[in-house]
């Protein structure tokens, strides 16, 4: 194998060293050219449709392909199946697994990893949610988001490459044998956590450069991948959809943080990630899991959240996690169980909206608190 070594100090070598950037991003472009030749087919056909947008309306591929176009950057890149089929060992080492899809461990070289996606077309994916969720992770860019790396359309295949995040989910941290060995996540901790999931969704409803706000649709701890103890990203945006206000859309989610005036009128907005944010802070505080047997966790707690929430210490003898053996401060707690019974009010437009939960948050960790439960 030779080794070339290009010194940028000749401009001989900087106009080859560009030629080649050009070329890389040519057969970038070319690959999305392709793909969506493909799919302009089915579009013909007047079978596809994508709820990026309104729901269920027939997408407008050339928009879709200028977007592309326009959000392509160096460090999202195109991959052959070959090589991703090579970077995650044949894609034999699973690290995750959804609805729709199964994730694998991949070596991108240089010593980085990445999460490769797998959406399957036997397990219920489509192209249009793909695409769906590609668009979406080309145009959003924020600490608290799972980031995209690449994607590969290659002989059938839906892969995207991910940002891969080390540490265990939320869920498995809070919730499995395993998570567990690691202690107990402190008070401090979970706040963090909190504060930080509430700052990437405040990010997709107001602040990403989007002309509508975008709704996730999944928030859940399964969904929320911890870079250590304190700090968290957001993932999974195959359910993620562009704000319609007047709009039904089919039910999606999982079950104990959907929104309830969702689930009764088919209409979703930011504020139906709000309830879900709330079911989170819900099982961050108790330690339970969103569901509790038939009933809900926001429903089995709806009694002493409501009718004893000015009952500090009740509230902490019956609501805070057991684990935590009362190491929690009286003051955060009163802030949170109101904080909760704000984002669960079955009225949405009562609901806060994600920027006074993230300055409520924050003024809740910057509390000096004197007394624990």
């Amino acid at each position: 194998m030779w080794l070339l070594v290009f010194s940028t100090t000749k401009p001989r070598n900087i106009w080859i060293i560009g030629g080649i950037g050009v070329v890389v991003v040519v057969a970038i472009i070319l690959r999305i050219l392709a793909f969506y030749l493909n799919l302009h087919e089915e579009y013909a056909k007047g079978t596809l449709t994508s709820n990026y947008g309104n729901s269920e309306q027939p997408l407008d591929l050339d928009q879709f392909h200028h977007d592309h176009q326009l959000h392509l950057t160096s460090s999202i890149r195109s991959y052959t199946l070959e090589e991703l089929r090579s970077a995650t060992r044949d894609f034999g080492v699973q690290i995750g697994v959804g609805a729709t899809c199964r994730v694998y461990l991949a070596e991108l070289g240089n010593g980085k990893f990445g999460a490769v996606k797998r959406v399957m077309e036997e397990r219920g994916g489509s192209k249009m949610v793909f695409l769906d969720e590609l668009s979406l992770l080309l145009r959003v860019s924020h600490p608290n988001l799972v980031s995209l790396l690449g994607f590969c359309f290659d002989k059938g295949e839906q892969l995207l490459v991910l940002e891969y995040v080390a540490k265990r989910s939320l869920f498995e941290r809070m919730h499995t044998y395993e998570g567990q060995k690691a202690g107990i996540l402190s008070w401090e901790s979970r706040l963090s956590i909190g504060l930080d999931i509430a700052k990437a969704l405040h990010y997709l409803h107001s602040e990403a450069q989007i002309d509508q706000p975008i709704i996730h649709r999944d928030v859940k701890s399964s969904n929320i991948l911890l870079l250590d103890d304190h700090h968290a990203k957001l993932a999974d945006f195959g359910l993620s959809k562009l704000h319609s206000p007047l709009m039904p859309t089919s039910i999606k989610g999982s079950f104990g943080y959907v929104d309830t005036n969702y689930l009764n009128t088919g209409l979703v907005s930011p504020k139906s990630d709000v309830y879900s944010f709330g079911v989170l802070l819900l099982e961050l505080i108790t330690g339970h899991k969103s569901t509790q047997g038939p009933s809900t966790l926001a429903e089995w707690t709806h009694q002493w959240r409501v009718n004893h929430g000015n009952d500090v210490v009740l509230m902490g003898a019956t609501l805070l996690d057991p684990k935590l053996l009362g190491k929690a401060h009286l003051g955060q707690l009163q802030v949170l169980v109101e904080l909760i019974n704000w984002a669960l009010d079955d009225n949405w437009e009562v609901r806060p909206d994600m920027a006074q939960i993230v300055d409520t948050l924050t003024t809740c960790i910057q509390m000096k608190p004197t007394t624990s439960v």
